[in-house]
């Protein structure tokens, strides 16, 4: 700052106040003076002019607001010295500068919006720590999508944590209802300022899904979070997976691999803990694995494939070929299943092979047949029982 120039307000040397809590200090400071001067004015017209209380009132608020209809007016020389006074010069002039503060305030806010550093009234929010390497934009917005498609998350507001878009969120972010805050962390401050104490879910993203040192600092906010027993709401991602026990020694609530292409899997570990164990293992053969079975399908419900598969330890199936290549995800229960082949989730170190399967299938077959015609024999014989004559001894009483 030039050694001759002054500050336009001198609370702008105050640096060490958030500039915020300034401007609505100088506002509401500025409206209690011009409470005084108002209600001073009304007092003195009322007293000194041959008006009613009312009117004094009137005549005191069309003045401040320069509207001026003409109806009343101060006629003796007490009402219009202070007219003079306390409206024309001091009322008039506070409003002024009460407008300019507020739209100083607006601006103040909308820039600290835009840089991330505005801090929200929130509660039962989801924060999300960090985020990914590259694509963050887009890994968001499919965050973001696939949260909102739960009728229970369809509001809830989503905060970012991170030193990414200093400039401002992109719009389409904006437009999903996503706010940031820019800050790490590990900052005890920044972590107050998102109100981590009160989300609903705190999520860590892997500073680099592909470097196992990203633990570290993963760890590092970990444990900051289950210092103030949050460690029941916080998911995190884990990028080794000999460093996931000393996540679970902390309290945290779910542990995850970095996926970035599928933040459907970070959604279902926060909306329904436990399924995102399941997905996980899809993306592995370390455990289970989805396996294809390329074998005919005609006379059997989708009911029936399931309890085949199960009843023979196979595995379970997920989905069916049709005969035009669709791969067929939920099909219905009862209705028969036409198609090439099976999707079937298997033992990663016991994988059938597709004689397995098909030989289970033929076996279900001959059970079904074997019971549907012990249904009919029971059925026949019901029906005999029930037209038999009765006895003649029944008969004679």
């Amino acid at each position: 700052m030039m050694r001759n120039k002054r500050p336009l307000n001198p609370e702008h040397t105050q640096s060490h106040l958030p500039m915020g809590g300034l401007i609505r200090s100088r506002i509401n400071r500025l409206f209690a003076i011009l409470g005084g001067l108002v209600s001073a004015q009304i007092l003195i017209l009322w007293a000194a002019e041959p008006l009613s209380f009312f009117e004094a009132v009137w005549l005191t608020m069309t003045t401040l607001v320069t509207v001026g209809y003409g109806d009343y007016s101060p006629v003796t020389p007490v009402g219009r010295i202070s007219t003079i006074v306390l409206m024309f010069v001091s009322a008039i002039t506070l409003l002024t500068l009460i407008v300019s503060d507020y739209i100083e305030y607006r601006f103040y806010r909308r820039e600290r919006i835009l840089t991330g550093r505005w801090i929200y009234k929130m509660k039962d929010h989801i924060v999300i720590i960090n985020t990914p390497r590259s694509g963050g934009e887009q890994y968001f917005m499919r965050f973001a999508s696939q949260i909102r498609s739960v009728p229970e998350y369809h509001t809830v507001p989503i905060m970012l944590l991170t030193r990414q878009f200093p400039g401002g969120l992109p719009a389409e972010l904006s437009d999903c209802g996503v706010v940031h805050f820019h800050g790490a962390g590990n900052d005890p401050e920044a972590l107050k300022s998102v109100h981590a104490g009160s989300a609903k879910h705190i999520i860590v993203l892997a500073a680099d899904e592909s470097d196992p040192m990203s633990d570290s600092l993963t760890f590092d906010i970990a444990h900051r979070l289950a210092e103030s027993n949050l460690g029941g709401r916080t998911t995190v991602e884990c990028v080794g997976d000999h460093n996931r026990a000393r996540f679970k020694a902390l309290g945290v609530r779910t542990t995850i691999r970095p996926v970035r292409t599928y933040p459907e899997i970070m959604v279902r570990s926060v909306v329904a803990p436990g399924s995102e164990k399941v997905l996980e293992d899809m993306f592995n053969y370390e455990r289970d694995h989805p396996h294809r079975y390329d074998l005919k399908l005609d006379d059997l419900t989708w009911a029936d494939i399931v309890s085949a598969l199960i009843r023979h330890g196979i595995g379970t199936a997920l989905a069916y070929i049709d005969h035009d290549n669709e791969v067929i995800c939920h099909p219905d229960t009862n209705a028969e299943v036409e198609g090439k082949g099976l999707i079937v989730l298997v033992r990663s170190s016991e994988t059938p092979e597709v004689s397995v399967v098909e030989e289970a299938l033929d076996r279900y077959r001959e059970f079904l047949k074997q019971w549907r015609t012990m249904h009919e024999q029971n059925q026949k014989a019901a029906t005999d029982s029930s037209e038999e004559p009765p006895s003649a001894g029944g008969s004679e009483r």
